[in-house]
This record gives C-alpha cells, structure tokens and sequence, in this order.
C-alpha cells in the first residue's frame, strides 16, 4: 500500500476545478477562524494549508478537503485562553505545541488502527457537544458583530458584559454583520452554484465599507505578514504539561472524529471507501506540521469536501490545487486583506456557528427516553459553561454507565438456573429433561448463552444464591462466543463457593475462547479435569449417576 493519498491526472480538470472552488470557500472561512481563534487571521490560513497539504498527501480519503473547522476553532481558542491565563509570556506557542501533541497522537490512533473505533461514540454525546461548540461561537461573535472586542473571560465574561456590549455598538459594523448574514442565511441555492455565499460576503462587505466608511467607523484585520510562515520550537512548561496532554488527547480525538464522519459523507458521496487508519495518519501529520509553524488545528471540513466532489474533484489532486492557491494569496496578494471588516468575519463565524448545532436531533431529543434527553442538555451545558473536556468526560461516562446497566439487564435473560423443576420451560432436550428430574433436586445446571460481558457477572452472582441447595452444578458455556474478565471471575467465585462446600462442579464447553480464558485466568486450577466435558448430556449422565450411587 502506497504511503501516498490517491493521486493521479486522469481526472485533471475536475480535481483543479474542485481545488479552486475548494480554496474559495477556504479563504473567507480561514480567516475567520483565525480572528475567531484570537490567535490572528494569518493562522487561520497557515493552519488551511499545513493541515490540507499534509492530509492531501497523506491522507486516506482523496477527495476529503482538511482545513480548520468550528469545532477544533473552539476547542483551540479555549487551549489558547488557558495556558495564555496560566502562562502569559510563552501561552501562546505553549498551544501551537498541543496541535503538535495532538497530531502525533492522530499518528498514533492511526499506527494502532483504532480509525474503526474512534466514532464509536454515543450520539447524544456528540451532538451535545457539538451543539455546545455551536452555540459558543455564537456567543464569542456577539462583541465583534457589535463591533466591540470579545470580552475576556471566554462565554461567561460575553454574557456579563452584554449591557456594555449592546451599549457601545457601533451601528456600521453592526450594519455589517446583519448584511452577513442575511446574505449567509437566504442566498437562494441556485445563486450559490455560481458564487460562494462567503466569498460573496467577503468582497461585497469589503468593498461597501471601502467605498461608504472610513477607517476609523470600522475595524479591520489589518495587513497580513507576507510570506510563508516560520518554524518555531515547540514549547513546554513542567507545571502544565498535564493539561497540555490531555487538551491534545482531546483535540486529537475531535479531530479524529470530525475527520472520519466527513470521510463518510465523501464515500457516500463518491461510492468510494476510504481508509480510516491512513486519515488519522494524514490528519495528524498535517495537525503536527500546522504546529511547528504556528497554524490552526483542523480537520475534514463538510462544506471544502462536498463542494470539491460536486465540481469535479476526485483524487487528492484537488487538495494539492486548493492549497497552491492559498500559498499564492499567502506570498504574494496577503495585502487586499486588510481591508476585510472583522464583522463580515465574525458573522461568517457565527452563521458557522449556527449550522455546527445539531438542530435535527434536537427537535427529537423529548422523543427519546429522558436519561437520553438528559445527557444531550447536560453535555451542552457543561460545553458552554464549565469545561470542553469536563462535558465530554462526564457525558461519556454517564452515557456508558446507562449502556452497561441497560445491556445487563437484558443479559440477565441469557443467565439461567435449571432445577428439576424448572427444566420443563428449558431448552433441554427430553432426555436431558429426564436426566434432571430424576436428580431430585441435587443436580442443577447453570446455563449461560451469548456473550458474557463484564455487566453481566451481575446476574452470575445473583444466581449463586438459587444454586447453594444442589449437591452438583453443572455450569453449560458451551454457547458463549465470548466471555469478559469480570464475568470469568463472577463464574470463578460460583465454583470456589461450590467446591469449598465438598460438592461437584462439571464445565461443559466448546473449545472457544471462553473455556481458554477460564483456563489462563487459572478459575479451573481446583476442577478436575475429566469434569471438563464438551458434551452437555454426557455431563448431565455423569452427574446424575455420580449422585445416584452416593
């Protein structure tokens, strides 16, 4: 397998068509981003293309567009806020240096072929933090589309300061922003085939408040430094290289995600399938490169990636060509952003904003069981108010927590004693039947099917209580295809209970994984082994007749 993503020419005017329309989008969104980060506009831009050179290159997915997104924006900007508070002088490149953590650790999920698993997550979850991320962004735009600065202390110091903020608007900013988006929100779709809603707002809003305002009516991004960026060191600090690990973990793990679900849009889109492993590889060399030189995290971006396929793009030829435009606006045309009003900017980010909310499950979210309703409203306000991280710890957790006991409760239908009395309603045979009931009561079964996960050693030590009677247990695994350590264990303390007793333990088994793992786990050290059959009946025969001539 090549380490190169799919690259060819034989799709050459499609793949530079879609790269073009790609970088069109890209410029406006890029540098929004930036503006939104805190960190400047220029970073927006050297994070499109670090991340959507490396990923193109080595990416798994060839029509998959990489840039910075909304959601690691946010993730980034709250990283920045607090190792900047912790660490004033060296916060700033602190941050850049978990985007490189955060790539190697992309590298890392990728080498280890976790790309299957990494968007196992429970939806309620995702779309909770998702809309959480949403509705920060909006909020952090609300000074900016005012023509104000964002206020310091991140959503909370936004909604404190919101009297001020609406006291000191500036009317042709605000002017602006509302133009933005009523451009954004009701462009008719057939005008956006031949004209980017972005774009379109990017160079009408420049121009009016060229031609109709000031300087001074209006702020500007300014003029970007010419050139490509510079490498810097990456740089840590030993009081706070915990929480740079785990902002990377989570970046790393955003990213991954964010990356993988377009990936899927695209394959659906293409009738291709793409590579799971080999994107996170590709995500996370673009991430440690945008690092080292002082970009924006990012990830696959829906709206590069389905435009790119709707005109044409193909291979990774088209992200190649995207991001030879960036580098040509870089270099040599960095100047005409100057004059870019950051409230087009900030209404771009907020209308971004607003699409990352997950409004189609929200509008469901009361159908579905209230734990479930819930977790989605408490992941979503723990996003906004307390802590990225927190509501994604928290929201995993409890989510998993209701899965297990949810899974146990109906496992503990595939965990079953079987008396003489109660063989009649089981799934022995007559013969069997026969065998049980002539015991008297001092033969029982326990029988267990399915998989035996860790929630349903539960059940096993709940039956022990139904089995301390019988004066032989036979324990039937012989159709569990797998079998948990805790559930091993459960089964374990049953035999040790039985044995202590001076009574008889039989195993019967098929030679699967379960009877392997009780055997390595040394639970069957005390049984002999002619009491380890693969046989239920001859188990059954055994027992019975044990117990007749005693």
């Amino acid at each position: 397998m090549s380490i190169f993503n799919e690259i060819h020419l034989r799709n050459l005017h499609g793949d530079i068509l879609g790269g073009v329309t790609a970088a069109v989008i890209a410029l406006p969104m890029a540098l929004a981003f930036g503006v939104a980060s805190g960190a400047g506009a220029e970073v927006g831009l050297y994070g499109a293309i670090m991340v959507g050179l490396f990923a193109a290159l080595f990416g798994g997915s060839p029509t998959l567009i990489s840039e910075p997104t909304g959601p690691m924006t946010v993730v980034f900007t709250a990283v920045i806020t607090k190792l900047i508070a912790d660490n004033p002088e060296n916060g700033l490149a602190m941050a850049f240096t978990v985007v490189v953590l955060a790539g190697m650790f992309q590298i890392l999920f990728g080498l280890m072929r976790l790309g299957k698993y990494v968007t196992l997550m429970p939806y309620s979850v995702v779309s909770g933090f998702m809309s959480g991320i949403g509705i920060i962004l909006i909020i952090l735009q609300l000074g900016p589309i005012l023509g104000q600065p964002t206020p310091a202390g991140g959503v909370i110091g936004v909604i404190q300061n919101i009297p001020e903020l609406i006291s000191g608007t500036r009317l042709p900013e605000i002017l602006l922003g509302g133009m933005t988006l009523v451009i954004l929100f009701f462009m008719p779709s057939g005008m956006k085939k031949y004209m980017p809603p972005q774009l379109l707002v990017l160079i009408l809003g420049t121009v009016l408040s060229v031609m109709l305002l000031s300087t001074d009516e209006v702020r500007r991004i300014g003029e970007i430094p010419a050139g490509l960026p510079q490498f810097s060191m990456p740089v840590f600090s030993i009081d706070q290289w915990q929480l740079m690990m785990v902002d990377a973990i989570v970046l790393g793990m955003l990213g991954s995600i964010d990356a993988l679900l377009t990936s899927v849009i695209a394959d659906s889109l293409t009738r291709t399938q793409h590579n799971s492993d080999k994107e996170l590889i590709g995500q996370g060399i673009g991430n440690m490169m945008s690092g080292l030189f002082g970009g924006l995290p990012g990830a696959g971006a829906t709206m590069g990636t389905v435009v790119n396929i709707q005109t044409g793009g193909r291979t990774a030829l088209s992200g190649l060509v995207r991001v030879a435009i960036l580098v040509i606006i870089v270099m040599w045309a960095s100047s005409l952003t100057a004059f870019i009003p950051l409230a087009v900017l900030s209404g771009i980010a907020l209308k971004v904003g607003f699409d990352i909310i997950d409004w189609g499950f929200l509008k469901r979210a009361h159908r579905i069981s209230t734990k479930g309703t819930l977790i989605v409203y408490g992941v979503i306000l723990l996003t906004v108010f307390v802590d990225l991280i927190a509501a994604v710890g928290i929201g995993l957790f409890i989510a998993n927590v209701m899965t297990v006991t949810k899974l146990s409760e109906l496992q503990e239908n595939d965990v079953e004693v079987i008396n003489n009395t109660s063989c009649g309603e089981s799934s022995l045979t007559s013969y069997e039947k026969d065998l049980l009931e002539s015991s008297g009561g001092k033969v029982m079964m326990l029988l267990l099917k399915g998989s035996m996960m860790f929630g349903v050693s539960r059940a096993i030590s709940r039956k022990n209580s139904e089995i301390t009677e019988c004066q032989t247990l036979i324990i039937d695994i012989s159709a569990v295809p797998h079998m948990g350590v805790t559930s091993a264990l459960a089964l374990e303390e049953s035999i040790k209970d039985m044995l202590q007793a001076g009574k008889n333990i039989f195993i019967v088994h098929s030679e699967g994984q379960p009877i392997k793992r009780l055997l390595k786990l040394g639970v069957l050290d005390t049984v002999p082994s002619r009491y380890l059959l693969n046989n239920r009946t001859k188990a059954l025969e055994l027992a019975v007749y044990d117990e007749q001539e005693s």
